[in-house]
């Protein structure tokens, strides 16, 4: 195996995940548990919260949802003024294993809890490495724990173990970088010090921060992987965190930063705006509902060069991430627009099942059809993207039980074709309905649909650019098979 190369495995563990961290004036276990629950949505098989006083440190974790996990003697047991928080995404191989759940902690150097968003792809060969040069061991199979002690080893080298300061902390960072290939959005305690948060030089996965007066005139200082959390819990947004920057605020609450990584980019993770975050949050410049909105308008063109729209009875969603797209786009080709599919809120997203048995059912149990909206009528389906095809394959058969005479299915996201090796389960090419190469008339005949239209990839990228102009290049990986982070063969 070529070095530094990187190849999907049925046991890797591929996680999309969201992180908080917040250093106060108070205590800050609520805060961290309420940013978690609005942070549901990026992982629903596990949580953890861990918090800071001095230099001790308190940690919880267990499998289920935030609601579920913690009681009223745990967040009583979790005392300190800064705190980390994450929630996990279920995924082949690792659903099922509590000790994978997060923060993560080490002894050395001072005592550290680490959170992470993202995925190594070269995680083996740092474990091995680890193994080689350092008697660091890992527990786990996650490459979340091979971070922390890359993260760990680096730290203690600059330090001495013992003398900490900023800068030492940005030398730390930067050989993580050197180090480490893939994706990582991280947050930190590091005991009795402070709050450290840090991102892959490429930005592919999310992290902002944002600040608060407190009632002793202080700035509190809280991360997290959507803005959506920072409103909620009285925080003003400052900026997102930047490829390969690093923010330290030490126990005074005074900030540092420095950008850590030799050539950083900003390539953000294009399906963060297609399917993955929320609505309301802003990732870097720009604003997620905006965006599904511009990738509506965008498909509406796409749509009226494929089909005759007017043969077109109406434009219904599949809620709620094609909601936004599909107004747009029906109101643009002078389409109806209607509610065709009630979603049952109790049932988790489908996209992050833990497996393609879970996520079968699942749909069974999620929608519901009206009739009423589809009986002698040929409708146009709108969805963020097409993964696996299961899904939809199912909601195009819902469509046909509840008499629709025609069903086209359009996707706001470009033909799934590659993996997505950056912590988002997007499988193998064994699975990807186009990994193949498979055009639209072959997924319209395994889904049972009339016609499939797909948002071009030249148009998703220009939709994306019209919002914030400064990106020139987003992370498609799984769209166009270019890992911008390198060495990674499917």
């Amino acid at each position: 195996m070529p070095e530094g190369t990187y190849f999907q495995e049925r046991d890797k563990k591929t996680t999309m995940c969201g992180v908080v961290g917040i250093l106060a004036d108070r205590s800050v276990n609520q805060q961290i548990y309420d940013a978690l629950l609005l942070l549901q949505h990026r992982g629903q098989d596990a949580a953890g919260i861990g918090t800071m006083q001095g230099d001790r440190f308190a940690l919880f974790k267990a499998k289920g949802l935030v609601s579920d996990i913690f009681r009223t003697r745990d967040m009583r047991n979790l005392v300190g003024n800064a705190g980390i928080g994450h929630v996990r995404y279920p995924t082949q191989g690792c659903a099922s294993d509590n000790l994978e759940s997060q923060p993560f902690y080490v002894n050395a150097p001072f005592g550290i809890l680490f959170a992470h968003n993202g995925n190594l792809t070269n995680a083996r060969e740092i474990k091995e490495r680890l193994a080689k040069i350092d008697p660091r061991h890992t527990l786990t199979m996650s490459d979340s724990e091979v971070l922390l002690n890359v993260f760990a080893d680096a730290l203690a080298h600059e330090t001495n173990g013992k003398d900490f300061c900023p800068e030492a902390l940005f030398r730390a960072v930067g050989t993580v970088h050197k180090i480490v290939q893939g994706s990582y959005a991280c947050v930190a305690l590091i005991a009795g010090h402070g709050l450290v948060a840090f991102r892959d030089p490429h930005a592919i996965r999310p992290l902002c921060f944002g600040t608060r007066t407190n009632p002793n005139g202080r700035c509190d200082t809280m991360f997290s992987s959507e803005s959506v959390t920072m409103g909620r819990l009285g925080f003003t947004l400052v900026r997102d965190v930047a490829p390969g920057e690093a923010v330290f605020v030490d126990t005074n609450g005074t900030l540092y930063s420095h950008v850590c990584a030799d050539d950083a980019t900003l390539n953000p993770c294009a399906f963060e705006y297609i399917y993955f975050a929320r609505p309301e949050s802003v990732i870097d410049k720009i604003n997620v509902y905006a965006a599904r909105l511009k990738l509506g308008q965008y498909l509406a063109r796409a749509v009226a060069k494929r089909i005759d729209v007017h043969t077109i009875d109406c434009v219904i969603p599949i809620p709620d991430t094609g909601r936004p797209a599909a107004q747009e786009l029906a109101g643009l080709l002078g389409l109806n627009y209607r509610e065709g599919f009630i979603k049952n809120r109790y049932v988790g997203r489908t996209f992050i099942m833990p497996d393609q048995a879970t996520r079968k059912k699942s749909v069974r149990q999620k929608l519901n059809a009206m009739p009423v909206e589809f009986a002698g009528k040929s409708v146009l389906l709108v969805d963020d993207s097409i993964v696996r095809g299961t899904t939809m394959g199912q909601i195009v058969d819902l469509a046909r039980q509840s008499g629709a005479t025609k069903v086209y299915v359009a996707s706001t996201a470009p033909r799934v074709m590659f993996p997505n090796v950056y912590g988002i389960d997007i499988p193998s090419c064994d699975e990807l309905i186009c990994g193949h190469g498979e055009d639209e008339g072959e997924v319209a005949r395994r889904i049972g649909a009339d016609d499939v239209i797909y948002l071009p990839l030249p148009d998703l990228t220009r939709a994306l650019q019209d919002l914030n102009p400064e990106i020139q290049k987003f992370d498609c990986s799984c769209f166009d098979g270019d890992y911008v982070a390198g060495n990674v063969a499917v």
